[in-house]
């Protein structure tokens, strides 16, 4: 009955990180359209834009925290493979299960100083400093759902862990296959 659970709580995570994941990478050409834009409108066109500069920071921002829980569901984050590739895959667990742990502590860290954030940003009308001064609520809501879903990413790969160590299986029998790399 565990098992199921884990596994539906681990594939709905897994759709919805795959999901945001890929829908912020279509913003990646638009961040590149913004920054040509502001290139030529400077140099060709010799009028700058007031704009562009903190809409490719907000887009590059946006990029970066929601794309995060999508590589680490991908395991595409960089490790220090020097211990960890030279323990067995039971000891590989453990780490992985203080490191997920640790991750998700400082994810809760983020959300709720986000929120407090968010919550001043709105009552104090908070924009950024610059000339086009655009509001900052929208980048601290983004930072709460980024932070929530690198969360619900590291929640799912640590229970997949503690099944494994406890059950000695795999929660997704697909993986067993690829039980080498782990």
């Amino acid at each position: 009955m565990l098992a199921i659970l884990f596994r539906a709580y681990c594939l709905s995570v897994q759709f919805i990180v795959r999901f945001v994941g890929r829908s912020v990478s279509y913003l990646v050409p638009l961040l590149a359209f913004v920054v040509a834009f502001e290139v030529f409108s400077r140099y060709v066109l010799n009028r700058p834009t007031i704009w562009a500069y903190d809409l490719s920071l907000f887009i590059f921002a946006y990029i970066a925290a929601l794309g995060g829980a999508f590589a680490q569901q991908k395991q595409a984050h960089i490790n220090v493979d020097i211990l960890y590739l030279k323990v067995s895959a039971r000891t590989r667990r453990l780490f992985n299960l203080l490191t997920y742990a640790l991750a998700i502590y400082f994810m809760l860290v983020l959300i709720d100083i986000s929120v407090d954030k968010l919550l001043e940003a709105l009552k104090y009308n908070y924009r950024r400093q610059s000339e086009w001064a655009p509001h900052m609520h929208h980048f601290w809501i983004m930072m709460i759902s980024a932070g929530g879903l690198m969360a619900a990413q590291l929640l799912a790969q640590w229970l997949e862990d503690i099944y494994a160590l406890i059950s000695g299986r795999e929660l997704f029998a697909e993986r067993e296959s690829n039980n080498d790399e782990y």
